[in-house]
C-alpha cells in the first residue's frame, strides 16, 4: 500500500485529500477544504492539511486551475505560484506532479457512476470516442480526452481564455459593454463565477429589471457576490427578476459554448458540464435555453444534437481525478 496526497487548487478554495493507494482501490484518509485567499501560498495550506500527519508520502497530485508547463503554474485567479520540485520538498516525497485542473477533472470523470450524472441530451455514447469537458466554477475551464488505444488520455486547453462569441442583440451590447471595461474579453469573464457579477451589472445598468433594496445590501456585504445572485434566482420567495435574468443569460452563453466546444472536438463519447456551477443549477439548465443555444451552430445544428452532453454532479470529481491520476504514477512506478 502507498500513500497519496491529491489536491484540487482553485480561486476560491483548495481542497486536499490523502488515500492510502492500492492496485485495485483508493481508500479516503483525510480530506479538507480551506478557502484560498486566507492564505498567502499553498505551502501554508499544505502546513495546515499536514499538521500532526507523520507518515510519509509516496507521491502527490495537485490539479490547479491555471495553464502547467514545465511542471510549473500560475493560478490565474490567486497570486500563488506552483511548482512541483518545490512540492516536492515541501512534501518530502520525489514523486510529485502539477496538472492543469481540468485534466483532473477529466480523469475523475472517467470514474463517474450513472449516479453521478445528471443527463441534458441523452443520446449514446461512442465509448472510445472524443469527451469534451467543460467546467464553469471560479473561471471557466476547458479540456478533452482521446482514446490512445488501451486508454483515456487528457489533454488541457485554455479555451475559456479564448474570446466571447455573442449570439444574440443582448450578448452583442454586453461585448460592448465590457469592452469598455476590459482590452480582451474572453468568454469566462462572462461564463464563470466570476463573469456572473458582469452580466449583473450589465443587466441593471441597462434598466432591463429594477435590483431590489435588500438584494443590493446582500451583494455589497457578499465576499462572493456570484452566490448570492446565484442563490436569489432560484430563490421561490425572495428571487427578483434581475437576478434571474442574469443567470438566465448565463446558460445561454454556457450552452453555446459548449456547443462551440463541441464543434471543436466532436465529442462523441460526450460533452460534461462540470466545475462548481452546474451542479448547482440544474433546473437552469433543464428550462431548454442551454441546449437551445448549443444546438444553434446553423448548418451544423442537427450534427450538434447527436452529442451526449451531462453534468457531473460530483463536486469533488478534480480532486477524485488527481487521486487516479496519482495512483497510475504509482503503479508505472
Amino acid at each position: 500500500m502507498s500513500l497519496l496526497l491529491a489536491g484540487d487548487v482553485g480561486g476560491t478554495k483548495t481542497t486536499l485529500a490523502c488515500y492510502r493507494a492500492g492496485r485495485d482501490h483508493l481508500e479516503l484518509l483525510r480530506r479538507a477544504s480551506f478557502p484560498s485567499r486566507s492564505f498567502s501560498c499553498l505551502k501554508e495550506v499544505l502546513d495546515a492539511f499536514m499538521e500532526g500527519f507523520d507518515a510519509p508520502l509516496d507521491a502527490a497530485v495537485l490539479g490547479v486551475a491555471g495553464p502547467v508547463v514545465d511542471g510549473t503554474a500560475t493560478i490565474t485567479n490567486l497570486p500563488w505560484k506552483v511548482d512541483e520540485r518545490e512540492l516536492a520538498v515541501i512534501l518530502k516525497t520525489a514523486r510529485t506532479s502539477v496538472v492543469n485542473d481540468l485534466v483532473a477533472v477529466s480523469y475523475g470523470i472517467l470514474d463517474l457512476s450513472a449516479g453521478d450524472l445528471f443527463t441534458l441530451n441523452d443520446v449514446p455514447r461512442d465509448p472510445r470516442g472524443p469527451i469534451a469537458v467543460i467546467a464553469p466554477g471560479t473561471g471557466l475551464g476547458e479540456a478533452y480526452l482521446t482514446w490512445d488505444g488501451a486508454s483515456y488520455r487528457a489533454h488541457p486547453s485554455e479555451g475559456g481564455h479564448a474570446d466571447f462569441a455573442p449570439t444574440d442583440e443582448t450578448q452583442i451590447s454586453l461585448l460592448r459593454w465590457m469592452l469598455r471595461r476590459h482590452d480582451h474579453v474572453s468568454v469566462e469573464r462572462v461564463c464563470s463565477g466570476s463573469g456572473i457579477p458582469n452580466l449583473y451589472a450589465f443587466l441593471k445598468e441597462q434598466g432591463a429589471h429594477e435590483e431590489p433594496e435588500r438584494l443590493a445590501l446582500r451583494l455589497g456585504e457578499a465576499p462572493d457576490p456570484a452566490v448570492v445572485i446565484r442563490e436569489n434566482a432560484q430563490d421561490p420567495v425572495e428571487g427578483c427578476d434581475l437576478s434571474r435574468a442574469a443567470m438566465e443569460l448565463f446558460v445561454k452563453i454556457l450552452g453555446a459554448e459548449a456547443g462551440n466546444l463541441a464543434l471543436k472536438l466532436l465529442p462523441t463519447g460526450g460533452l460534461f458540464l462540470a466545475g462548481g456551477l452546474p451542479p448547482r443549477i440544474i433546473p437552469m439548465l433543464e428550462t431548454g435555453a442551454f441546449m437551445e443555444a448549443f444546438t444553434s451552430k446553423g448548418r451544423l445544428s442537427a450534427w450538434v444534437k447527436r452529442i451526449p452532453v451531462l453534468v457531473a454532479l460530483d463536486l469533488d470529481v478534480g480532486l477524485k481525478g488527481a487521486a487516479r491520476y496519482g495512483k497510475t504514477m504509482l503503479l508505472e512506478r
